[in-house]
Formats: C-alpha cells, sequence, structure tokens
C-alpha cells in the first residue's frame, strides 16, 4: 500500500466526529478517500480534493454524506432565524448553507430537512463542475446523495 492508493469512492461528508466515514461504511484505510468540511461546505480547497480523488486516482463514486443532528446546519438555521452574526470563522460555513435552508418546516423540522436539501445542493454543485460533469457524460463517474442517522447507525440514499 505504500507505493500507492486505490480507494473505490471519494466520501464528502461532515467533520462530525461520530461520523467517521470508515466506520459508517465499515470500510479499511486505503478503501474511501474521506473529504471533511463542516455541513459538507464546498470550497476551493474542498473542491480540489474531491477533484484529485477522481481526476488523479480515477475514482467512479462520489458519496455526499450528511447527517441527522448536524451542527453546522443547526448553527446556519439559528443564526438565519436570529440574524445572530456566528463566531470567528463559522459565519462563512453558516453562509454556504444558507441557501440550503428549507423555509417549508419549522423547528427541528426545518434542521432535518435541511440536511437533506444541504446533501442535494452539494451534488448537484460537484455534477456541475466540468471536469466532473465529463466523467459523469462519459459514464465514468456517479455522485450519490446519502445521509447518516446517528439514532439508528443506518445510512439512507437521498433523492
Amino acid at each position: 500500500m505504500v507505493s500507492g492508493q486505490h480507494p473505490f469512492a471519494v466520501v464528502l461528508g461532515c467533520i462530525d466526529s461520530r461520523v467517521a466515514p470508515e466506520l459508517v461504511f465499515d470500510q479499511g484505510l486505503g478503501d474511501l478517500l474521506t473529504v471533511r468540511s463542516a455541513g459538507e461546505v464546498l470550497d476551493e480547497a474542498v473542491l480540489g480534493s474531491v477533484a484529485y480523488g477522481v481526476l488523479e486516482l480515477a475514482i467512479p463514486l462520489i458519496v455526499v454524506l450528511g447527517h441527522q443532528s448536524c451542527g453546522a446546519v443547526s448553527a446556519a438555521v439559528h443564526a438565519e432565524e436570529t440574524g445572530e452574526r456566528l463566531p470567528a470563522h463559522i459565519q462563512y460555513i453558516a453562509d454556504r448553507i444558507k441557501p440550503a435552508i428549507d423555509h417549508s418546516h419549522e423547528g427541528a423540522a426545518r434542521i432535518d430537512a435541511t440536511v437533506s436539501a444541504q446533501v442535494r445542493r452539494v451534488r448537484s454543485q460537484l455534477a456541475a463542475e466540468p471536469d466532473l460533469a465529463a466523467r459523469i457524460g462519459a459514464g465514468r463517474l456517479a455522485i450519490v446523495g446519502a445521509r447518516y442517522e446517528l439514532t439508528s447507525q443506518l445510512v439512507h440514499p437521498v433523492d
């Protein structure tokens, strides 16, 4: 394994310590290329890391993995509802989650719906990247959304 790596999927997940992709998917070292950012927020570094896996390592699958009770999503919803500014660079994260906030729900249901909406949004953003879109068009890449439920420890697809 020292001479190279051959993961079969890129998993873009949250930084939440309860949601380690290798444990969630019961995989060993080298099986997954994991990229983690709060709320699966995309920025240039995250996008470059995902693209590296697809373009340089020829990984054919990207999984955007959200999770139940996401603190980043909760913070974004709270900041939008109250108008409060979050400390340090956390506001940056909330600002990038804000377009996914589901206003058709209230309270905890809003946070839960926004977790799935953020997964769909990030999946769409990745699929719109020209280099990734070309791989999708050629049948060499799939991008799927999923969410991990902390209470049941199950992963469900996000349409």
